[in-house]
């Protein structure tokens, strides 16, 4: 994508799934916050995730999409759950979940995104792996760093 199309976005983080919405904090908070996900991750498992080929979210998105799954959904809802009693003022998405890992997203032009997406709707990419941690991205005002991992309870 970056090659063909000059789109950087989806380089300027990790692959992940998003559990939560991106959002503002004050640093001094984050050590909080953290404590906080180390306590929500204790109580999950490791679990698999899985791919299964491509979508996109038209004609802005393409993404490799992730297949939904009990453990997932439920990690999700109990993130949603806590961030939404919490005080941390933190918006939990209000869309239904739809978990993905994006490939080109806000810098993939509209008139180039069909020529991608012709490659990519049809392409098969199936893969699996273990999921065992909560990661807590910032953002550095050019990419986004891994500040903090959770590790599951094994």
């Amino acid at each position: 994508m970056h090659e063909k199309f000059g789109c950087k976005v989806g380089l300027k983080s990790p692959a992940h799934i998003t559990l939560l919405p991106p959002f503002w904090m004050h640093e001094e908070k984050e050590q909080r916050l953290t404590a906080d996900i180390d306590d929500i991750s204790s109580y999950a498992q490791p679990f698999t995730i899985a791919t299964k080929n491509f979508s996109a979210f038209k004609p802005g998105t393409i993404y490799a999409d992730v297949v939904v799954n009990e453990k997932l959904r439920s990690l999700k809802a109990a993130i949603d759950m806590f961030f939404s009693v919490s005080d941390y003022k933190i918006k939990t998405e209000t869309l239904p979940f739809h978990p993905h890992i994006t490939i080109a997203t806000r810098d993939l032009r509209k008139k180039d995104f069909y020529e991608a997406w012709t490659h990519f709707e049809t392409k098969k990419f199936m893969a699996k792996w273990e999921a065992n941690a909560l990661s807590v991205l910032r953002h550095n005002s050019k990419n986004w760093d891994v500040i903090h991992t959770s590790f599951f309870k094994m």
